[in-house]
Parts: structure tokens; C-alpha cells; sequence
């Protein structure tokens, strides 16, 4: 499993239940987490002692409830900074277990030796983004949720990046992706983190198990000649790493070769030494 343990701001305490007891630099959340299956004595403070807790619902959904907490506040990584705010559906705004594949991405960038130019699919708020423009890339930021991009910007002005050669746009990925086509322009790498289920915003419908193969033999059209690497994230249960790796392996490796690796990653729970898993990340790099 591939880990995100290099946070200082942020860990995952205790885990029981069904929810997780998170500390998001000063203020400790709790949040339910369908991989907890487990049930045990809920014995650190830390549950007791929480500023929010998200409830969720037999009906689908839930609310937060709130003890001490401010309506927004910054954590860091490393050289990053990130504004949070607890919001719909239980997020925060931010998926630390991402932090691997932002260090990752980050290596390749660096080493490259010449400028690169990455496109940021379904960009939420900005994490690969701000690791990738730190590393010195050009980023194209994509995202359907204006609200998204706008918290993006935040994020970036927050890491001394406003400067930084990042586009932002709100747009349809498939959308965006099919006029890139038109326009012959290129990436030399790529990151996509397509959700469940979602719409644009003409209404227009995405469920992953029937859009993602051929949204990538799409993307992968605007791969430059001599690309770096490609990214997919997933966290529908359905796709296991294996098919995140048969993905890239059918699409990407008979065109420009290089390697595929794919593994769930994960976050270190620091009460028992447990990783919590949060999903599946398939990578595809140049040799």
C-alpha cells in the first residue's frame, strides 16, 4: 500500500466503529469511514474532546455538529498550504492520503530537467495542482464546480503560488479534454480523479464504471510525445487496483511504453499502527 505519512498537521488517531478520529492541526474531527468495520473501545480523549462530528444519516447524507470549531482554517504540507472548511457530505476540502501521489508526481516533475506541462482533471481544490506547479510544472486546472476552482485559487495564494503558471478553468472534463483534441494541443502529464457518480454543468452525466475507459482512451490522445507519467485515482469500491493498472496497460504502455504500478493508498492510524485504506491510485511513468 502506498502511504501518505510524511503530514505533520494532520493524522488519523483512532479509528472504531464506523468513523475515524482525525486531527486537522488544532482541531480534532469526527467522520464516518465506510472501511471501518471494526469495533473498538473508543479510549483516546480525542473522541470526547472533538470540535465537529459528522452525523450521517439512515436516509442518506447526514450534518455536521460542531463544538469550538472555527468556520475556516489552514493546515500545511510541507511547502503547501491548505485552507479547510467543513462542508456537504462530510469533506473538508481536502484528501491527505493524496499527499503520496502528490510527492510522487512532484519527483518526476523536478527530474525532469525541462519545463513541463500537466493537466489536472477533476481538479476538486487543488492539491496535485499546487504539488505539481511547486515542483515547477504549468498546470491546466479542470474542474465542473466553480465554487472548487475558486477554493483552488485560495489554496494557491495561501502556498505563495499566485504567480505560478496555473490555469484555472471551470469546464466539463470529457468536454474540455474533446476540444483539446481539436486544438492539437498536449500535456506531458496527467492527472484524473474522476468521482463515483457526478454531473457537469450542462447536466451532464457521469457514472464511473461505464465512463472512465473510454474517457481515458480519450485523454490519452493528448499525451505529448515524450510524456512523463499519467495519473488515475479512484475511490469506487469497484475498482480495484489491478483494473486501474489494466487500464493504463491497455491504453497508455502500447503507444509510449514505460511502466504501471497501481496499489491502494492509505493513511497511518497513529493510536494502533493500523494503515487505513482510501482508495486505489494507478500510475503509469516513462522509464
Amino acid at each position: 500500500m502506498w502511504t501518505a505519512d510524511e503530514w505533520k498537521d494532520y493524522e488519523v488517531i483512532d479509528t472504531s466503529a464506523g468513523e475515524k478520529l482525525e486531527r486537522w492541526g488544532d482541531y480534532l474531527l469526527v467522520r464516518p469511514d465506510p472501511q471501518v468495520i471494526w469495533s473498538t473501545p473508543k479510549e483516546h480523549h480525542g473522541w470526547r474532546k472533538k470540535n465537529g462530528h459528522y452525523h450521517r444519516s439512515s436516509k442518506g447524507g447526514g450534518e455536521w455538529e460542531f463544538f469550538n470549531l472555527p468556520d475556516e482554517w489552514s493546515i500545511r504540507y510541507k511547502e503547501l498550504t491548505f485552507h479547510l472548511k467543513p462542508f456537504s457530505f462530510k469533506h473538508t476540502g481536502l484528501f491527505p492520503e493524496q499527499a503520496v501521489n502528490w510527492d510522487w508526481m512532484a519527483s518526476i516533475i523536478k527530474k525532469a530537467g525541462r519545463p513541463v506541462k500537466v493537466l489536472n482533471l477533476f481538479a476538486y481544490t487543488g492539491g496535485a495542482t499546487l504539488a505539481a506547479a511547486k515542483a515547477g510544472a504549468a498546470v491546466t486546472h479542470v474542474d465542473a464546480s466553480k465554487g472548487m476552482v475558486t477554493w483552488a485559487k485560495e489554496n494557491a495564494a495561501a502556498s505563495g503560488l499566485s504567480d505560478a503558471p496555473i490555469r484555472w478553468l471551470v469546464d466539463d472534463c470529457v468536454k474540455f479534454v474533446e476540444r483539446e483534441i481539436r486544438r492539437g494541443n498536449t500535456y506531458d502529464a496527467i492527472i484524473m480523479d474522476p468521482p463515483s457518480y457526478g454531473r457537469g454543468p450542462k447536466g451532464e452525466i457521469w457514472k464511473i464504471e461505464e465512463s472512465i475507459f473510454p474517457f481515458l482512451r480519450l485523454t490519452a490522445q493528448i499525451l505529448s510525445k515524450d510524456a512523463l507519467f499519467f495519473l488515475i485515482n479512484s475511490y469506487t469500491t469497484g475498482l480495484q487496483p489491478a483494473v486501474l493498472s489494466y487500464m493504463l496497460q491497455t491504453v497508455i504502455v502500447p503507444q509510449f511504453g514505460g511502466q504501471v504500478q497501481s496499489s491502494e493508498i492509505g493513511l497511518p492510524v497513529s493510536s494502533n499502527g493500523l494503515i487505513l485504506p482510501c482508495g486505489a491510485s494507478g500510475r503509469w511513468q516513462q522509464k
